[in-house]
């Protein structure tokens, strides 16, 4: 796969995480998330992950979209995500599945239900009249969210979690959490990466983060650095993703509903199994 070299917009990640001289948070950002919890409300966000190989650093996915609220809780995710390639980067013999992953692909995540749209979800629907594709137990975010954001503020245990141990930093705060303690806490996490066989050695991992809050306590920007191989069971400390995460509009309106039957695909369990399947292999297909 052809990448596309990021611009110098994107500080390194390093640098992202990089610890400043402790101050006072504005307010306690549990506090503040808490308040925004309720039907009908959410939050939008923009995010964009890096890839850092030692060799060469690119942005690999963009995405943006909305995460709606229930009582003391998500209720579901609207988000599109787009890998940072171009059909035409690709050559004319390239697999159809690789060109079709070249397209947005649009993921409505409610509960235990994704519906997936564009990207290379058409190519598994059973029928071809559908617009969505329907997968029980499926991603967050779909494919691209696999390398999006693995911590959600939104969950107050997950914030708490991160918080525990944090320093106060200028405008908000820093720290560390592991892949086994962000997977224990953070529902969130559990479901957008779908893996039940995390190796010791990645469960021990330690994902680097800095949250930035308003004057009123709530996240306006979240960036984690961590190695590639929480996502793809091998870490190295020479492979590393940065995620950029942020977040305007808190307590916005925000209603999410699942796709029509009519426009859903209701599939086979045969193609829920390929697609859970190709959704494992491409998580370790970066290289």
């Amino acid at each position: 796969m052809k990448r596309i070299i990021a611009g110098l917009a994107l500080a390194c990640a390093a640098t992202l995480v990089t610890a400043v001289p402790a101050q006072a948070a504005p307010k306690n950002p549990v506090t503040a998330v808490k308040k925004q919890l309720a039907p009908g409300k959410g939050v939008k966000f923009t995010e964009r992950t890096t890839i850092d190989d030692s060799v060469t650093r690119m942005i690999f996915v963009r995405r943006s979209g909305t995460l709606a609220f229930r009582k003391n809780g998500l209720a579901g995710a609207d988000s599109t995500g787009k890998l940072n390639i171009k059909a035409s980067d690709l050559g004319e013999d390239a697999p159809e599945l690789l060109k079709a992953m070249a397209a947005p692909e649009r993921t409505i995540w409610l509960g235990k239900t994704s519906y997936l749209s564009g990207g290379m979800w058409p190519a598994l629907m059973d029928d071809q009249d559908k617009k969505w594709f329907k997968l029980p137990n499926g991603p967050t975010g779909g494919f691209t969210g696999i390398f999006g954001q693995p911590l959600n503020v939104a969950e107050p245990a997950t914030l708490k979690a991160l918080l525990k141990n944090a320093k106060a930093t200028k405008g908000g705060y820093s720290g560390k959490i592991t892949v086994g303690q962000a997977r224990k806490v953070s529902p969130w996490f559990r479901a957008t990466h779908l893996r039940d066989d995390y190796p010791a050695k990645v469960l021990k991992t330690q994902i680097s983060w800095k949250l930035s809050v308003d004057a009123k306590g709530l996240p306006t920007r979240l960036v984690t650095t961590f190695p590639l191989g929480v996502v793809n069971g091998t870490p190295k400390k020479s492979e590393t993703i940065s995620v950029d995460t942020r977040y305007t509009g808190w307590g916005t309106k925000a209603s999410i509903k699942a796709p029509t039957q009519s426009d859903a695909s209701d599939t086979s369990k045969e193609g829920q199994e390929k697609a859970l399947d190709i959704l494992d292999s491409l998580k370790v297909g970066t290289k």
